[in-house]
């Protein structure tokens, strides 16, 4: 199991919607429904540092922190008892957000390709989420279209594992009250205004490193 110490170690040389399965929708959503969209989820005059209109705690707004040293840049860490997504930046520091985690045992720490991202991305509860809770489920088994209601939100990082879709995502939330929480089927989940900033930043072929929630080893210097 990869845990909060793989961090430290490593660096020396995270519906209640979740997992999502193939999107079975073929409509894509238009530039002009995409930004309105992007609007819609951005409070008026948004700053990152102290915009908060979901009344979070004031620690889960992006902050940029200094990373332990020998991290490669790009890649994000997820650390699953603080609820904190860092993603590492050239020149030894990183930007944190909070996050939400799946609950119970969905969560699965791991070491993860980000092989796909989408800007408003369909959604599809898998088999085993609709299995597990088909009176919220079910509904959306052909699949849910974009919009800020969708359960991905307005963007998303798909994980693998090799070539394999584990069909784990970080992504945007339409409950981002739940953040801080154990809340999602397995997905790591980000204010959409907060995703949106780093979706851009990170790149395909970066590494996702999502820590076990059940070590207590702080994750940065």
């Amino acid at each position: 199991m990869l845990t909060r110490r793989h961090f430290i170690a490593t660096s020396s040389a995270l519906f209640s919607a979740a997992a999502a399965g193939p999107a079975l929708s073929s409509t894509q959503p238009t530039a002009a429904e995409k930004a309105a969209w992007d609007a819609q989820v951005t409070p008026p005059g948004f700053d990152p540092a102290t915009s908060n209109p979901w009344g979070l705690d004031p620690r889960f707004l992006p902050q940029r922190v200094v990373a332990n040293d020998g991290l490669t840049p790009g890649d994000i860490h997820v650390d699953a008892v603080a609820r904190y997504l860092y993603h590492i930046e050239e020149g030894g520091t990183a930007m944190r957000y909070g996050v939400a985690i799946g609950r119970g045992d969905l969560y699965e720490p791991g070491t993860y390709t980000i092989k796909r991202k989408v800007e408003w991305p369909h959604w599809t509860p898998t088999q085993s989420m609709i299995e597990r809770e088909p009176e919220v489920y079910a509904q959306y088994e052909d699949g849910m279209e974009p919009g800020p209601s969708n359960a991905l939100g307005s963007r998303a990082l798909y994980l693998y594992v090799g070539d394999r879709d584990t069909y784990l995502r970080i992504h945007g939330t339409p409950y981002p009250r739940s953040i801080g929480s154990r809340a999602s089927s397995g997905c790591v989940r980000m204010v959409m205004a907060h995703i949106n900033q780093l979706y851009p930043k990170v790149e395909l072929g970066s590494t996702a490193y999502l820590y076990s929630a059940d070590d207590s080893v702080s994750p940065r210097s």
